[in-house]
């Protein structure tokens, strides 16, 4: 009996290593559970965050996937009283100046909560390090890859942070020039998150932006295509079946 072709040995095995890899059930729910509950928080009952479990927030933060390994992001925690004051300064100026962007939506706008920097019990601010124009490894058309590694690494903490059971915001309500000079980062270093984490009250049942009727989570058909822009995917059913 003729052996199989090493192609398609190649491609047996990964496809039995997947299965044989997989998390228990049990485990797997609770991976999908915390992606479908993280929410985008703004209300925070202030309290504490052990030291502990904020290590292990920042840790997990820290196992993000980054393009060429180069591990662009770099974390400030907060705890200065008078600092935080002043970030919160900065944010609500761009929180107006955003409203005023908005022509027709400036008061609806207005009316949203959109930050939790003096109700969250921990901030941190994530920065891009200076230095990334020497990582060419897989920035070199796409320098922005150094943005998407560090947004990955924000996800980790936030789906971590939902599992532990604490709320998370990102802020990006602010000037980059401004927060970088707060902080003291070097040049080239941009800041692209404030953080607001800690405990809630209660998690909201679906985006807080969508609870408000200010946009809805678009369908997947919608941003799912086959092969070429716009054409509907096929062989998967109803996509859009929750």
């Amino acid at each position: 009996m003729p052996s199989m072709p090493a192609s398609r040995r190649s491609v047996a095995l990964k496809t039995d290593m997947t299965t044989d890899q997989a998390f228990a059930p049990e485990a797997t729910a609770a991976v999908y559970r915390a992606i479908a509950e993280r929410r985008d928080m703004r209300h925070f009952s202030g309290g504490t965050v052990p030291p502990e479990v904020l290590l292990r927030l920042l840790q997990a933060a820290h196992q993000g996937p980054s393009v060429g390994f180069m591990q662009p992001w770099r974390f400030l925690r907060i705890t200065d009283a008078a600092l935080r004051q002043r970030l919160f300064e900065v944010v609500e100026h761009e929180r107006v100046l955003t409203a005023r962007a908005l022509g027709q939506r400036e008061d609806e706008f207005m009316c949203l909560k959109v930050h939790g920097v003096l109700d969250a019990a921990e901030l941190l601010v994530v920065a891009l390090a200076e230095g990334r124009e020497a990582h060419v490894f897989g920035r070199r058309t796409l320098p922005q890859m150094d943005l998407a590694s560090t947004a990955c690494a924000i996800q980790n903490l936030w789906l971590a942070a939902r599992a532990e059971g604490l709320g998370m915001g990102w802020v990006s309500l602010f000037d980059p020039a401004e927060v970088a000079r707060l902080l003291g980062m070097p040049a080239g270093a941009e800041p692209v998150a404030l953080l607001c984490l800690g405990p809630v009250a209660e998690f909201y049942a679906e985006p807080m932006l969508q609870r408000e009727r200010w946009a809805r989570r678009a369908p997947l058909s919608t941003v799912l295509f086959d092969n070429q822009w716009g054409q509907p995917v096929q062989g998967l059913g109803d996509v859009d079946a929750q």
